[in-house]
């Protein structure tokens, strides 16, 4: 299989169809687009978890900001994660060290405490791979929501920019500097939306825009349509995109996030009021069709590619 998430007939196939176990604390749980599992308590208390991992680099602020990110889609606010680190034969000491540093440093800014996990070194593996559990719990303030819950007739809005995540990563020397101009986080954007009465949320992450309004539709049962030339890019990443040959709406694009909004100017307004740019990017329909407009060109959403950024990493 290729590098990166498995294709969406592949999850479904053997993924998916593979779960039938159920439990009726389980609120919210495997599913396409479902980054965030939902769990209630007989008391009614209810826990949010998020997971993630990366290999190669093992970023570990990446890693946690994606978790963080999907826990924040759901109307959760972070408490603590679990974190396994495989580790080569020939890695060193000082190795694990910094990787622990580096995660402690992203748990302590994000109000998170590591809880737990699991460190072992390994003959099967040639690169480091951390694996990150994120455990939150709900913001009283705010109503939970999920990837799923989108419905026809509704504006989609996207906050800042997308494949800015990408970009910062084609572009290593720069990297640090895009990523504090360009904040990975999601939490105050999705608190604003969520205080605003929005339910559907999506995290585009992985795979670019492009994945993340399939999986958003896909998993609410419904079409779209969208306006390409709405869609914001910063002239940065159009720059590196084309040195790079790479394709901006199937690259990596944490830090973006999706709303389904009953109205959707009035959310970019209030997002604008916290600072928070936005854009009404198009609608979702009660139609199975996934559209995409240019001006007079029109296509079919296809279902998500291979990210781009796997040709580079």
């Amino acid at each position: 299989m290729r590098p990166g998430k498995v294709s969406d007939s592949v999850l479904k196939r053997s993924v998916l169809k593979q779960i039938h176990t159920r439990r009726q604390e389980v609120l919210n749980g495997a599913g396409v687009g479902e980054d965030c599992a939902v769990f209630a308590s007989a008391d009614g208390f209810f826990t949010c978890v998020s997971e993630a991992a990366v290999a190669g680099k093992a970023d570990m602020a990446r890693v946690l900001i994606k978790c963080v990110n999907n826990l924040a889609t759901a109307g959760a606010r972070p408490i603590a994660a679990l974190i396994t680190l495989l580790l080569p034969e020939d890695a060193q000491e000082q190795q694990l060290k910094d990787l622990m540093a580096g995660a402690e440093e992203s748990c302590s800014r994000l109000q998170m405490q590591i809880a737990g996990g699991h460190t072992a070194v390994s003959r099967h593996v040639d690169c480091p791979i951390a694996c990150v559990t994120a455990h939150g719990i709900p913001d009283p303030d705010i109503e939970m929501g999920k990837p799923s819950a989108a419905k026809p007739g509704q504006d989609i809005v996207l906050t800042k920019w997308i494949a800015l995540e990408g970009t910062a990563i084609l572009t290593r020397k720069n990297e640090e500097r895009l990523l504090k101009r360009y904040p990975a986080h999601l939490v105050e954007e999705a608190a604003v939306a969520a205080k605003s009465g929005v339910r559907a949320m999506h995290d585009a992450s992985e795979g670019g825009i492009l994945a993340a309004l399939w999986e958003m539709a896909e998993g609410s049962g419904v079409g779209l349509k969208i306006d390409m030339r709405k869609i914001p890019i910063r002239q940065e990443t159009v720059e590196v995109c084309e040195l790079c040959e790479v394709n901006p709406y199937t690259l990596a694009s944490g830090g973006c996030l999706i709303l389904a909004a009953d109205h959707g100017q009035t959310l970019v307004e209030q997002l604008a009021g916290e600072k928070i740019p936005a854009t009404v990017i198009g609608q979702f329909t009660d139609s199975h069709d996934r559209l995409i407009y240019n001006g007079d060109e029109k296509r079919y959403l296809d279902k998500p590619a291979q990210d781009e950024i796997f040709r580079y990493i």
